[in-house]
């Protein structure tokens, strides 16, 4: 975890200025000393209880007997740990049990339970959504009972969007919510309904960590005539406890109508349950009937709305976890390749065999394939912190720099979440190979890295999906302001890079990057059918997002270079490194994807099914 320390401790200190924020009446408690000791906590908390048995969840992976699902008891233990630690509440006000701490520093502080066992920390990570999220949108006495004891760790949260019909189609899910008898508007928890049907892919929908599972269920409120609403029209959010409590949190001893229906076998990512949950199927009979009992968050009708609170911030999580495997794998390999000798380096004769091996590190090809690694991890780490330092200029900016921070959050938000899945992806690929024969084995923890980032690419909305919201909403959202608003930051960096001896170049290269994507985005709904421009929307996430890495790159590079002797040179010298790789050899790609999208090319909307 040393690498990620010194990243942070750069990033945050030199970069992101995070003593700024607590000149703020919400941070004033804190200063550099508290992000110390916070993240020295957490440091040592994921080296302790996370880290050492990371393989054991992946090897002993969950198993239900027909009554329990059954976790490793370190898993039990790591997660209680977590929420001991009230880094599930971090960011919350000190009357709901937070620490009011920055949400930057939350997600730093997070970034070691990610960084030892991903697996075993995303019940934590749910459970912070779920409580921020009737946080947001609950009543009072939703946000007392149900946040609260979530941030306290007595209850764990979940998300239950996905059926198995429908998959990412929202639209098509059939789950339904009818109101629980006369007067079910007047129950204090919130409107009470009955909810009837199927949800997939739950990560930590059972276990016996916690007395307590509070689910957030998207459900389709019947019209007049007894028929689900077509489309996302009547998708409500409900609160959905395993257990029923009473208006002041206490289990009331009744079980809800939530059963475990299955549970899915993963490639990686095993310490965390992934179920499939039945709603009101009649096995418990709560107040004597059939059907699980929820409680509506909001208004009717408003469910999406709700949810893309939890979704937009777990989007965040799921890059930051992809960039934290990653970050997992490069110190993996850096640590294999300063250790391994094999090979000798080429002279002027030849390799001479009479000379001893030199380490993995001294060969150039894997100097290269360790320095892509830190470009996309240390890279995806900042895009993380950037948009968590968004997250606090949101709530306690002014109001002009609140608002702007909105649309910013908007646009990165789809890069956040699908960039470091991709690229961290990559790095843990690069670790493999770096490991040769090696990495390839279940004796060294690279391949498991690999298995469980793969999932990144797919949950909270596939690349596909991120695509389609980036290119056909996020750019042209407000008449396209969210998109101006970070054109401007990027040119900010691209003339401040200008000034730096050594940048100009870059900067140049940056500001031609940004006119390129631009035009794209134009020629993209130059004719106006969304079809035509979102038919090549995932060649323009990835341009997209190198733009964005490459902006972020070179605003880290000003920054080291602005940080004088307080900066030790070898992580200076590392950082301009990283960033002239990834100008050399990762922002020349997005030429060949932004092609298609700037043609409006239609040859994969109109291959036809038969020609495959």
């Amino acid at each position: 975890m040393k690498t990620y320390r010194d990243t942070l401790d750069f990033l945050l200190q030199h970069w992101l200025q995070l003593d700024a924020l607590f000149t703020r009446e919400r941070f004033a408690d804190h200063s550099a000393e508290t992000v110390t000791s916070v993240l020295d906590t957490c440091e040592r908390l994921a080296r302790e209880k996370f880290a050492p048995f990371n393989r054991l969840a992946d090897t002993e992976e969950p198993h239900f007997d027909g009554e329990r699902v059954h976790l490793p008891r370190a898993t039990h233990e790591a997660a209680l740990a977590y929420a001991d630690s009230g880094m599930i509440a971090a960011a919350q006000p000190y009357e709901f049990g937070g620490m009011q701490l920055p949400f930057v520093v939350q997600l730093a502080a997070a970034g070691f339970f990610k960084l030892g066992s991903v697996a075993m920390s995303a019940y934590g990570m749910l459970t912070a959504g779920n409580a921020n999220l009737l946080m947001a949108h609950g009543t009072p006495l939703q946000r007392e009972v149900f946040a609260k004891n979530e941030f306290a760790g007595r209850w764990f949260g979940t998300m239950c969007l996905s059926e198995p019909q429908a998959g990412s189609s929202l639209s098509d899910i059939a789950t339904r919510a009818v109101p629980d008898g006369e007067g079910f508007e007047a129950d204090p928890l919130g409107p009470r309904y009955r909810l009837t049907g199927n949800k997939m892919w739950i990560s930590g929908g059972e276990h016996e960590i916690t007395e307590n599972i509070v689910h957030l269920v998207l459900a389709k409120i019947p019209g007049p005539d007894g028929k689900l609403l077509p489309g996302t029209r009547g998708i409500s959010l409900f609160i959905v406890p395993k257990r029923l409590i009473d208006p002041q949190g206490q289990l009331t001893g009744e079980r809800n109508d939530v059963v475990l229906a299955g549970l899915n076998h993963k490639l990686g990512y095993r310490g965390t349950t992934n179920t499939l949950l039945n709603f009101g199927e009649g096995k418990h009979m709560p107040g004597g009937a059939a059907g699980a009992i929820g409680y509506r968050v909001g208004e009717a009708g408003q469910g999406l709305r709700c949810m893309f609170h939890m979704m937009n911030e777990a989007r965040i999580g799921v890059g930051f976890g992809a960039a934290m495997l990653g970050s997992a794998g490069y110190e993996a390999s850096l640590d294999y390749a300063r250790n391994r000798s094999q090979g000798r380096p080429m002279g002027p004769a030849g390799k001479d065999a009479t000379q001893p091996p030199v380490r993995l590190i001294e060969h150039a090809d894997v100097k290269r394939m360790l320095l892509a690694q830190k470009a996309y991890v240390e890279g995806s780490i900042a895009l993380g912190l950037y948009c968590a330092r968004l997250v606090d200029e949101q709530h306690t900016g002014s109001v002009q720099a609140a608002d702007e921070a909105r649309l910013l959050l908007e646009v990165l938000t789809p890069i956040a979440k699908s960039w470091p899945s991709e690229w961290g992806l990559e790095a843990n690929s690069l670790a493999i190979q770096v490991h040769g024969g090696y990495g390839y084995t279940r004796d060294f923890p690279v391949e498991q890295h690999w298995r469980d980032n793969r999932l990144n690419m797919i949950h909270e909305g596939t690349h596909g999906i991120q695509g389609l919201d980036l290119l056909g909403r996020k750019v042209v959202m407000d008449g396209g302001a969210g998109l101006k608003l970070l054109a401007g930051r990027i040119s900010d960096t691209a003339q401040r890079a200008g000034q730096v001896a050594g940048l100009a170049a870059r900067g140049n290269a940056l500001g031609a990057a940004l006119q390129r994507v631009g035009a794209a985005t134009k020629s993209a709904w130059a004719s106006g059918v969304p079809e035509d421009a979102l038919a090549n929307a995932t060649p323009y996430l990835q341009a997209f997002g190198h733009l964005v890495l490459a902006w972020l790159w070179l605003d880290v590079a000003v920054a080291a270079q602005a940080a004088g002797p307080g900066l030790a040179e070898p992580r200076r010298q590392g950082t301009l490194s990283a960033m002239h790789y990834f100008f050399d050899f990762e922002l020349p790609k997005i030429d060949a994807w932004l092609a298609p999208v700037a043609a409006r090319n239609t040859l994969t909307r109109e291959m036809r099914d038969d020609w495959f």
